[in-house]
């Protein structure tokens, strides 16, 4: 160990600032961890504030809210997991196949930009566009229909959440699969056309296969935030006309602890999420060890 840490020791210390980086900011605030099982109070501290044990995740899972929170967060992942992470990969199947260079490179081009675009933005994009007198109404009352309130349906809500999802993130999530799809060997192509294969059946029996280890790591690690949703952009598209299908457990969390300063119940609330997520990738992550030889550990 210290041999090697003499001959890689510039290498260790470039390493220093992301270490310190995670100890400051991600493991340094697991000591506030413990105000959800506190009644916390500003003026004696965390120290100071009297234990009260699970009364706080009691409260929470007796709550009014509790069941609706929870039914639009699990809905919101199961739906980013089925629509958003599989376009990524059907993306990088389709430009895979594109042969025009020119024509390649500005689809690629046009899908990643969505992703450098701001989420206050991209909502001020949506409600301007599904506005009573905005463009896709404009559209609807063109082909005779009638203008729809988008922002202010509760019904709409998810689609609109979702399918801007797959929109700011399609391009930029396939720019992993491309460059795994870049190492598979050529000569499986061939031999799959020797053996008259035509290109649907080479993207389906080579190039699927070979970029299967890449979709099973990153499909572990959006299992392992599965309900950890945009909650930013979920805060500036809802309003209580819609909070029957959009309140999620991080708004949730966001108006007990910012707007009511509930901090050791949306503490607990948010401890609960996170406890959540952290099983769902142990159980993701033991699942693929046990029927696929991929694994994060």
């Amino acid at each position: 160990m210290v041999k090697d840490f003499r001959r890689n020791s510039t290498i260790y210390l470039m390493l220093l600032p992301v270490i310190a980086f995670y100890a400051v900011f991600h493991y340094g605030p697991l000591y506030g961890i413990q105000i959800a099982f506190k009644n916390f109070s500003a003026g004696l501290g965390i120290w100071n504030s009297p234990w009260i044990g699970l009364q706080h995740f009691q409260n929470f899972f007796n709550g009014f809210f509790f069941w609706r929170i929870l039914r639009n967060t699990v809905l919101l992942g199961l739906y980013d997991l089925i629509f958003v992470f599989p376009a990524s990969i059907v993306l990088a199947l389709l430009l895979n196949e594109v042969r025009h260079r020119v024509f390649k490179r500005t689809v690629q081009s046009i899908t990643y930009l969505p992703h450098f675009i701001s989420v206050v933005v991209v909502v001020g994009m949506l409600v301007d566009f599904l506005a009573m007198d905005g463009l896709i109404n404009q559209l609807i009352v063109m082909f005779g229909g009638d203008p729809i309130p988008f922002m202010r349906l509760m019904e709409w809500f998810r689609t609109i959440y979702i399918s801007s999802a797959v929109w700011q993130g399609i391009g930029w999530g396939s720019i992993i699969y491309l460059a795994a799809i870049s190492n598979i060997d050529p000569s499986l192509y061939e031999a799959a056309k020797v053996d008259g294969a035509g290109r649907w059946k080479q993207a389906l029996l080579v190039t699927l296969p070979g970029i299967l280890p890449t979709i099973i790591i990153l499909l572990i690690l959006r299992i392992g935030s599965f309900m950890a949703l945009q909650d930013e952009k979920i805060l500036l598209m809802y309003n209580p006309m819609t909070y029957e299908t959009a309140d999620v457990i991080g708004t949730y969390v966001y108006r007990k602890g910012i707007l009511e300063a509930s901090y050791s119940f949306s503490a607990a609330v948010g401890l609960f999420n996170s406890v959540i997520n952290f099983a769902l990738l142990v159980a993701a992550n033991y699942m693929s060890k046990r029927f696929t030889d991929t694994k994060l550990w």
